[in-house]
């Protein structure tokens, strides 16, 4: 176990987990401290966690401790200061001009898995969320400390892309986007944080976290385009762009 005392004067205890193969870095091994169940956490301590490279999974909050690595860096954007390039800008008037429908709120009774199954078949074969499973995006959709909401978009009437966010005082902080492959033309990943920070905008928060950034790993170059950006690296945040 380890115990570690942050800033909040509040002395947190934690597990590690033993090492096991990276799912971005092949060649690293990876290891993640996580606050113990049975500390009672709400969404103000956790807001404050997310200050120091934490996340969530479920009910649970961990973040990276890897002995030999240091590539995990929590990135998160101003979005008073954010200002969309040119293709994010085109991506805007592209969902704009075919009157994409939106709707942010409380996940809807109806269920996402189908969308998420086939995304997570379509795009990550490969990856740790593989095979999907309803219990997987569960744990996406239900935190029972969090208030969980959903940025749904529709294609006419068809559902073609889901992010769950969690909707904290001071910042809106990205949990996972899915999306349906064959509406790949509106890049709906990019255009799903978008509307994101459009929605962190209208609610006056601070910043929008979207998770964390691997400079080697291809699949995770596309948040290095939202600028500027901060980048938690060496227990501090440090600006980019």
């Amino acid at each position: 176990m380890l115990s570690l005392c942050w800033y909040l004067m509040t002395e947190l205890t934690f597990g590690l987990t033993a090492p096991a193969p990276c799912s971005y870095l092949p060649a690293q091994q990876e290891q993640v401290i996580f606050l113990l169940p049975s500390y009672p956490i709400d969404a103000s301590l956790y807001q404050q966690l997310l200050q120091h490279n934490f996340r969530r999974s479920g009910n649970d909050v961990y973040r990276p401790h890897c002995a030999a690595c240091q590539e995990c860096q929590s990135v998160r954007l101003d979005v008073r200061a954010f200002r969309a390039n040119r293709r994010q800008q085109r991506i805007l008037r592209k969902a704009k001009r075919d009157q994409l429908q939106l709707r942010f709120g409380k996940p809807a009774a109806k269920s996402y898995y189908p969308l998420y199954k086939h995304y997570i078949e379509a795009r990550h074969p490969d990856g740790a969320m593989y095979p999907p499973s309803q219990q997987q995006l569960d744990s996406l959709l239900e935190c029972h400390w969090a208030n969980v909401e959903v940025l749904e978009v529709y294609h006419q009437q068809t559902l073609i892309a889901v992010s769950v966010v969690d909707v904290l005082d001071k910042v809106l902080s990205a949990v996972y986007t899915f999306y349906h492959p064959a509406y790949q033309r509106y890049s709906p990943g990019i255009l799903a944080i978008l509307l994101l920070i459009e929605q962190a905008q209208l609610q006056q928060k601070d910043y929008l976290h979207l998770g964390y950034y691997v400079a080697d790993c291809a699949k995770m170059a596309y948040k290095a385009e939202f600028l500027p950006q901060q980048r938690f690296s060496s227990e501090k945040w440090r600006s980019i762009g």
